[in-house]
């Protein structure tokens, strides 16, 4: 299946916290979006594996995906080497897409800028002819998507762009609140974490206020370039 948009993520709930009011958006134009989850979270804190896999099919539903992968790296200790690029590429030339979303270039958790340089490197690579990767037992052709842009997440990086997600603000939080082992419930017993603090959800609605600030719309979301955007047409950017 070709999507138009391949959302690569360290952690399940990572797109969901950082780009998912764009992933709503784009669904509702007739977009076809996927999302490839890294690890399994299985270092949080909070929930099992099989937990949040579960989480992860919810918020899937919510967005109306078109694909929904997750590649079972190794919580934290995955790496930004041969063996992982390789899967990624893998899912690059399943997929196809024309552009690809990924991690925050850095942040405080460390897996958040090592999913990001993952996902450049992979997506440059996937482009080269002399790298010979196999999907269900048949040679892949290779596949460089046009764009990445990388979501913003918990530090604050200043935008290169931002998207208008204000008629999907309700969609994102639902598909945040899918991952109910993560965030804040005053009747469970799981351990505390940093997402898990009552104020956690408050600040993602005031991130989203300020990036929506700056284009003049309520509620907006981050992104970063690799390289200038070029347009052809000044409309574009209004």
């Amino acid at each position: 299946m070709k999507l138009d948009i391949l959302v690569f993520a360290a952690h399940p709930d990572d797109a969901e916290l950082g780009c998912s009011g764009t992933i709503a958006s784009h669904i509702s134009k007739g977009k076809k979006v996927g999302i490839v989850d890294l690890t399994q979270g299985e270092m949080g804190t909070r929930g099992t594996p099989e937990i949040r896999l579960q989480e992860s099919a919810e918020a899937s539903k919510i967005l109306n995906l078109s694909a929904r992968e997750n590649l079972g790296f190794k919580d934290i200790y995955f790496q930004d080497d041969e063996s992982h690029q390789l899967k990624m590429i893998e899912m690059i030339r399943k997929y196809q897409p024309e552009i690809v979303l990924a991690n925050a270039v850095s942040d405080r958790h460390p897996d958040h800028g090592k999913g990001s340089s993952l996902a450049s490197h992979a997506c440059f690579m996937s482009g080269l002819r002399k790298i010979e990767t196999q999907h269900n037992g048949e040679d892949q052709a290779p596949w460089r998507p046009k764009s990445v842009y990388h979501y913003i997440q918990n530090n604050y990086i200043e935008p290169d762009f931002v998207v208008d997600i204000t008629p999907f603000w309700e969609t994102k939080i639902e598909s945040i609140l899918a991952f109910k082992s993560q965030f804040y419930d005053p009747n469970s017993q799981e351990p505390k974490s940093f997402i898990s603090d009552p104020d956690f959800l408050p600040f993602i609605e005031a991130r989203a206020r300020e990036y929506g600030h700056k284009i003049l719309v309520k509620y907006g979301e981050g992104f970063t370039v690799e390289r200038m955007p070029g347009v052809n047409d000044l409309f574009d950017l209004i």
